[in-house]
């Protein structure tokens, strides 16, 4: 199995990546919205409307 990230063969401890600098750039993408799909269905953008919406509001109603 080669690396996702670079092609190279991957090692069995990090598996399918070849390095921790691999996995990390993986990881990075991840969180970084790089492996997102974008949508443009109506419903999916309300509800990430809505959970957004709902995260600020908690954050705003806690205490200082």
């Amino acid at each position: 199995m080669s690396c996702p990230i670079c092609q190279r063969k991957s090692d069995p401890e990090l598996r399918p990546f070849c390095s921790k600098r691999c996995a990390d750039v993986d990881l990075a993408k991840w969180l970084g919205g790089s492996y997102a799909i974008p949508s443009n269905d109506p419903d999916d953008i309300e509800e990430a409307l809505e959970a957004t919406e709902n995260v600020l509001r908690e954050a705003m109603e806690r205490p200082h």
